[in-house]
């Protein structure tokens, strides 16, 4: 078609898609005059059992998690000797662990220095070159004091799963001191029960501040993520063989 002809036809073409527009809003008011409240009280009876089913289902596996932590969540002072502290990672700030990370760090270096455990397992994500979560976390446990040789890095731990499974296919965990804050606790409990990981969480207290509000409303969603992954089982994203380091750092005497 010649430019001209194009110009002219312009009007035609705007005008027909705005009556598309129109069209298209009348239906949406038509649907949204289709989802009023029943008018009956029945079918408002109805509704509301809905409504209260759906936030039931929905809360089920939070629900769950709390039962299966079952008094199995205690501070640095009284929980129960492991072998080993699993320490879960949560993000670095400038290549150093953030703060929540920092204070996860601070509770197993006590753990260790308290003899609570013998060895400590640094879980995060190395996925790339310059992001190295678990090399991080050892070199603030060895400012804490804790013996470089005591460490053992799982660079492959990009979540709960991952790391509970892994600290169990790879390092060969079965008994183990678990530290996180008190909002994921339960959770990283509940998965390395089904991975094969029996022991005690530490949940490690934090202001309620905007962060903690946050991974508390995360977990709601992540709740329904660790139910599927019990009943799957999945493989983590990296597997590989197994590694000895757990064994080397219990076996060491220092």
């Amino acid at each position: 078609m010649k430019p001209g002809r194009i110009r002219a036809a312009a009007p035609t073409v705007l005008r027909g898609l705005r009556g598309l527009r129109v069209l298209r809003g009348l239906r949406v008011l038509r649907g949204l005059r289709a989802l009023r409240l029943p008018r009956t009280r029945r079918g408002r009876r109805l509704l509301v059992q809905a409504v209260m089913a759906c936030c039931v289902l929905a809360l089920l596996p939070a629900t769950w998690l709390q039962a299966s932590a079952d008094g199995r969540v205690r501070a640095v002072a009284d929980v129960p000797s492991e072998p080993v502290a699993v320490v879960f990672g949560a993000g670095l700030v400038d290549g150093k662990p953030s703060p929540y990370l920092a204070h996860r760090l601070d509770a197993g270096a006590e753990l260790y220095r308290t003899h609570k455990v013998r060895a400590i397992l640094v879980t995060g994500d190395n996925s790339r070159t310059d992001y190295d979560e678990p090399g991080a976390m050892l070199g603030y446990l060895e400012k804490q004091g804790v013996p470089a040789s005591k460490v053992v890095l799982d660079y492959a731990g990009f979540d709960t799963w991952d790391s509970c499974s892994r600290a169990k296919r790879i390092f060969g965990v079965d008994r183990a001191i678990l530290v996180s804050q008190g909002f994921h606790i339960r959770r990283a409990l509940a998965l390395c029960d089904a991975a094969g990981v029996q022991g005690y969480g530490v949940g490690v207290d934090e202001p309620h501040d905007v962060t903690w509000f946050y991974g508390g409303g995360r977990e709601l969603v992540a709740a329904a993520k660790a139910a599927l992954d019990v009943v799957v089982e999945p493989d983590p994203v990296f597997l590989g063989p197994k590694e000895p380091g757990v064994t080397r750092a219990l076996t060491e005497t220092r």
